[in-house]
């Protein structure tokens, strides 16, 4: 799941197209309601990119509702529950999986295929491919964003006398330059780490291995798998073995975000998504990203999250809503997310222009998330999967980042109890 998705605001707001609150619709136009979640600066840019659209189409009313990230799907469906829905609902990749398992997504297929202003083909088709179900398609994608951001501080390189890493890089090359960039001062106590990331599951996909068996229809899981155990224990040995990133503990008796970590040079690398990239901005030092690397046998994968907009069965305006929809994840918006760093675009001839890939601020490779899009591995398609991880995995997996149980030991215990579940009829 896509952090930079979470929202910064506590309460719910209600925007309207000028950003000034609810406008009655005017002479007859039909309101569309909107709900989406977001920081400040991302409310203010979908807000924004979509008023010309609005002056050209004043017979549709858009009122955005902005709600709360954390528990977003529960709110939707209780909406839902007691028909005071919206029409159009933003989702990410992991929600939409709940949405579309509920069945309470209009088919967007019949829309676009009589549509010749969309065209399917002209988005990514990793993210195309994640909110179609049954070869329909149920949400349209503005933004795709793999884990594949390894940020680096160059001047941190430059005083290890350490090449840049390049895109071509392998697991070797991270640890090399990792164990380089880490310092210890004269007590032992680490003053400067090479490396963190969060995202663990790159480190099983990347080395061949997979969480279950078939993305789209799980019905086993491969946690016990040997590949999967052989990458999650070489990330864990980065944090307990190799000691060039610090445990969740230490992490949190640092007292300061990995951002602050990082442009300050108390760290030479982290792992993220692109989404980091405004917040990275703000600080005055020189930094650049790289492409998550390759495993020794030249494997590449990382997980991904991405957002799109779905239009709900329980709307009385669907052919406004569609024309709503197109404009939301229309190049304009995405060429402004894409300007502001927030966002890689799920248009590829965005993703390949100057709001993008030609885009010198940095990070100025950035581009290479144009080729890395083509590596990403989603969460299960199974409504279960976020209790199966939360109840069973996560909380084991925590003994392993805390060098208190190998790789091996817990994802073999844990494996019987994921499969319970996994083979078991949804309700």
């Amino acid at each position: 799941m896509s952090p930079f998705l979470k929202s910064l605001t506590a309460i719910c707001l209600l925007f309207s197209i000028a950003g000034c609150g609810p406008i009655a619709p005017q002479g007859g136009a039909k309101e569309i309601k909107v709900a989406f979640w977001g920081s400040p600066e991302e409310i203010e840019i979908i807000t924004q990119s979509i008023k010309d659209w609005q002056a050209q189409n004043p017979e549709i009313k858009i009122v955005f509702e902005h709600t709360p990230y954390t528990g977003y799907d529960s709110k939707i469906l209780t909406r839902i529950a007691g028909g005071a829905a919206p029409d159009i609902i933003a989702t990410e990749v992991d929600y939409f999986v709940t949405f579309a398992t509920k069945g309470v997504l209009e088919n967007l297929t019949p829309y676009a295929q009589k549509d010749p202003e969309f065209s399917e083909e002209s988005l990514f088709p990793t993210i195309r491919d994640r909110f179609t179900v049954n070869g329909d398609l149920y949400a349209i994608p503005r933004d795709v964003a793999p884990f594949a951001c390894v940020f680096y501080n160059k001047k941190l390189f430059d005083e290890a006398g350490l090449a840049y890493p390049t895109d071509d890089w392998t697991w070797d090359d991270l640890l090399r330059m990792a164990r380089a960039l880490t310092k210890q001062d004269e007590n032992g106590r680490t003053i400067q780490y090479g490396f963190y990331g969060w995202a663990w599951q790159n480190f099983i996909y990347g080395n061949g291995g997979a969480l279950v068996d078939n993305v789209k229809n799980p019905t086993l899981t491969l946690v016990n798998d040997p590949k999967t155990v052989q990458g999650l224990q070489f990330y864990s040995d980065l944090i307990n073995l190799y000691k060039v990133m610090p445990t969740p503990v230490a992490l949190a008796n640092l007292g300061m975000g990995i951002d602050l970590m990082f442009a300050s040079g108390r760290l030479g690398m982290f792992l993220s998504g692109i989404w980091e990239t405004p917040g990275l901005r703000r600080y005055n030092f020189d930094w650049d990203v790289v492409m998550f690397p390759k495993n020794a046998q030249g494997v590449r994968a990382f997980g991904s999250g991405g957002s799109g907009y779905a239009i709900l069965k329980s709307s009385k305006n669907k052919t406004e809503a569609w024309e709503v929809i197109k404009a939301l994840t229309g190049a304009a918006g995405q060429r402004e997310l894409a300007r502001r760093g927030l966002a890689q675009p799920s248009l590829i001839e965005v993703a390949q222009s100057d709001a993008w890939a030609g885009n010198m601020e940095p990070p100025a490779n950035k581009k290479m998330l144009n080729e890395a899009v083509n590596h990403i591995v989603f969460s299960p398609f199974d409504a279960r999967w976020r209790e199966i991880e939360q109840k069973f995995l996560l909380p084991k997996l925590d003994l392993v980042f805390n060098g208190k149980k190998t790789a091996a030991e817990v994802l073999q215990e844990v494996a019987p109890k994921m499969n319970e579940i996994l083979q078991s009829p949804q309700k």
